[in-house]
């Protein structure tokens, strides 16, 4: 992989998709079941999923990686990948916060910060890989 635009999407979708599976199997029993268990399925609904990863992935390579990139410096990508973490959660759960009934305030706190420290460390570490990789393949030249 050359372009390091598309080597930082790999490196967000990997990290950010580990790190969420992690959450996910660890908040489900003990978060979202028990504070809005009425409105989960019981299995997840894989063409979505995959949609959403795709989509927030390339958010995060356009909007806070490739800046950080641009920049050579990883910390561009954390707090940009924080902010947009958050944007993108809290429209998603205020949003279900004012409208749905049994949406409790418990997962949109959670669901905000965890929002903000997923996307931003994602952000930041991808931007480090990518820019190592670069960094020595130049050195390299």
């Amino acid at each position: 992989m050359k372009h390091p635009l598309a080597m930082a999407w790999t490196f967000s979708a990997l990290i950010f998709l580990g790190m969420d599976a992690l959450w996910l199997s660890l908040m489900a029993p003990r978060l979202y079941r028990p504070e809005i268990g009425t409105l989960l399925r019981g299995s997840f609904d894989l063409v979505p999923a995959l949609l959403f990863y795709a989509l927030y992935v390339s958010g995060m390579a356009a909007f806070a990686v490739r800046p950080a990139l641009v920049a050579g410096r990883p910390l561009v990508a954390g707090r940009l990948g924080a902010l947009l973490g958050l944007v993108s959660y809290g429209t998603y759960d205020l949003t279900n916060q004012a409208t749905l009934v049994g949406w409790t305030w418990r997962v949109t706190l959670a669901d905000l910060a965890w929002g903000s420290l997923a996307t931003g460390a994602a952000a930041a570490l991808s931007s480090m890989a990518t820019l190592a990789i670069v960094h020595m393949r130049l050195q390299r030249r």
